[in-house]
């Protein structure tokens, strides 16, 4: 993952979506930020899936999230996984792109966040969560508390009361990312 406030956050939704699948052995090592460049970079993604290779145990899989910012995520995630998947063919591999940023997955169950760390209520969702560039922005701007959207003060705190099933019909990247989890805890290819 890229993010700082990934790093806390996704822990706490694979957490979640492990619950809702009644899967409850689920061990999470702690998730490694490398900044994007770097990572779709010449033997960037090689890199972090060898790294990443040396935690997981038994039939564990490996994630990479990264956000899509303006590239397509039907053409880097492929390309990134096919690349993933040549450093380490014998593990379970996902590559997962939030379509512009992590936060659209928020934007998507908006609804849900009313009030939530200082969140306007009530919240209206966008019509599109994933065309919107700048979804940080769009959460700091419907902030009543005097702040503003945090990634590494607020992420987390978002990613534990999203609602889920919102986020999966209104972002197509949260609906991919959750299939993928629920293959990866299945142990299935």
């Amino acid at each position: 993952m890229e993010g700082d406030g990934e790093v806390s956050a996704l822990p706490v939704l694979l957490r979640r979506i492990a619950g809702t699948l009644s899967v409850w052995n689920l061990r999470i090592p702690q998730p490694r930020r490398i900044p994007r460049s770097k990572l779709i970079a010449p033997g960037g993604v090689e890199s972090a899936v060898l790294q990443a290779s040396y935690q997981v145990t038994g039939a564990g899989g490996i994630l990479l999230l990264i956000d899509s910012d303006d590239d397509c995520p039907a053409s880097l995630g492929p390309a990134l996984l096919e690349r993933a998947r040549q450093a380490r063919g014998d593990r379970e591999i996902s590559v997962v792109l939030a379509h512009r940023e992590f936060e659209a997955w928020f934007l998507a169950a908006a609804a849900s966040l009313s009030g939530c760390r200082g969140l306007v209520d009530p919240l209206d969702p966008p019509s599109d969560p994933e065309k919107i560039r700048g979804a940080k922005e769009w959460l700091s701007a419907r902030k009543n508390d005097g702040t503003s959207y945090r990634p590494t003060v607020d992420q987390a705190g978002l990613a534990d009361v999203f609602d889920l099933e919102q986020a999966r019909k209104a972002a197509p990247s949260f609906d991919k990312f959750w299939r993928d989890i629920e293959r990866l805890m299945r142990g299935e290819v």
